[in-house]
């Protein structure tokens, strides 16, 4: 036998390095994932904190923002009775920090047109603090992140108060639990009627309508509603116009 012959290892295989050659053929150890093996695995490198998103600070650009960061009005209900327009959603911000936004519904427009069809979203959202205050605001856009920003934008700034009472002559209490008397509202062809419940009845309603009642505050109350109800636009326009009623007429 050669000494070429025995000087060749027996186990050697294809592809692996021979004694001697220094790495230069053949391939290496195998790798896997991010680093060679024996290394630390992923749970225990340290990871990276989670970057928080930014608030934007309010920079308020009308006299009736100047006059609500400075603290000249503490109240919505001042803006509302001196009969001023909101225009900055940072001045229902400033004064009902409690205030939270939750999407009502998300439906697609479609249109031809002479380039092609023409896709959007539109989406309703409504914003309220479950005590007293409630707002719904739509907006439309080709993206649907963006339309749920204008949809919150503009709830925040149709916010409205709701006078809270007991109008049901079963209960008679002085907790303010329900709306103080019987209040009808319309928008487009839906027509929402609320009446008075005895305290422990809980929200007669429909799943949407119910939701908006419970992020106005209201606890007992029946509703009656005719109309296209299955209309979210139409139907929250309804809801908004009955409780606006009972600070109106209150």
């Amino acid at each position: 036998m050669s000494q070429t012959a025995q000087s060749k290892p027996a186990d050697a295989k294809p592809g692996q390095s021979r004694p001697g050659q220094g790495g230069q053929r053949g391939r290496g150890p195998p790798v896997y994932g991010r680093g060679p093996p024996g290394e630390a695995k992923g749970g225990d490198r340290p990871r990276r904190p989670r970057r928080e998103p930014e608030e934007e600070v309010w920079v308020p650009k009308t006299i009736l923002g100047q006059k609500v960061f400075s603290g000249e009005i503490t109240s919505l209900e001042e803006i509302i009775e001196s009969g001023l327009r909101i225009q900055e959603s940072g001045i229902i911000k400033k004064l009902l920090p409690d205030l939270k936004s939750e999407v009502v519904d998300v439906g697609i427009i479609q249109k031809m047109t002479s380039n092609g069809q023409s896709t959007r979203f539109k989406a309703i959202v409504a914003a309220g603090n479950e005590n007293g205050y409630l707002g719904i605001g739509q907006g439309k856009s080709k993206q649907m992140r963006i339309a749920i920003e204008k949809a919150t934008s503009q709830a925040f700034l149709n916010v409205q108060p709701i006078k809270m009472g007991c109008g049901s002559w079963e209960c008679r209490c002085d907790q303010k639990h329900s709306v103080p008397f019987k209040v009808k509202g319309k928008g487009g062809s839906v027509t929402i009627e609320i009446i008075p419940a005895p305290r422990g009845l809980g929200l007669v309603a429909g799943g949407k309508i119910k939701r908006l009642l419970e992020l106005a505050g209201l606890k007992d109350a029946w509703t009656t509603a005719k109309g296209s109800t299955p209309t979210m636009n139409s139907t929250s326009k309804a809801v908004l116009d009955c409780l606006r009623l009972t600070f109106s007429q209150g």
